[in-house]
């Protein structure tokens, strides 16, 4: 039954291209009805509710929320494309820039702490015109962002038009660009993003 529900999830999230994104609150539903009742009530009993079961539903449970994760990416990034950039650049984005941000994401939430990833959502609005943000990575509990994933449209004479796919994590403030990846576009100006 859980594997149903989380298909749902999974489903809603691709065809609706993040539009609904699931809450962390819907993970909680997907617990075991058993352990869900354990897991009623404070964050103490939340501890509790991992410490009763086995390691390998913790780990089920957390791999869940890492697809999540990079599903809701994908969408939000493939939002941001629009439909006239998205169409030319897609293919390539899939095969050399997500497995990137993939890795990026896998990497941040991996570092939070179990009961942490609960708190852990990605906002769910790209900007468009020629801003950089694609998504951001943020505890809701204390609304803080810990990893900033852009593109930066990149005009080089001679050349034309790049969007250059970068991060900023929290631990340097955010000052630091971490290049995950070029495409280029062609000498002509790129739509703006969303449109």
């Amino acid at each position: 039954m859980n594997w149903i529900k989380k298909s749902i999830i999974i489903t809603v999230a691709l065809l609706t291209f993040g539009a609904i994104t699931p809450t962390h609150d819907i993970w909680n539903g997907l617990q075991d009805k058993n352990s869900s009742k354990q897991a009623e009530g404070s964050s103490a009993s939340q501890t509790d509710y991992y410490a009763g079961i086995s390691e390998s539903a913790v780990v089920e449970d957390l791999q869940t929320i890492d697809d999540a994760f990079i599903i809701a990416a994908r969408a939000q990034t493939y939002k941001k494309f629009g439909s006239k950039i998205g169409p030319v650049i897609t293919a390539e984005f899939d095969e050399v820039i997500f497995p990137k941000i993939d890795e990026a994401i896998r990497m941040t939430i991996n570092d939070a702490a179990v009961l942490e990833k609960k708190r852990l959502s990605i906002s769910e609005r790209p900007t468009g015109n020629y801003s950089e943000k694609i998504f951001h990575v943020f505890d809701k509990a204390e609304n803080k962002d810990l990893i900033r994933f852009h593109v930066r449209t990149e005009k080089r004479p001679q050349d034309g038009y790049f969007f250059n796919f970068h991060y900023h994590v929290a631990e340097d403030n955010f000052t630091t660009h971490h290049t995950i990846g070029e495409i280029y576009w062609s000498k002509n100006t790129p739509p703006k993003w969303l449109t």
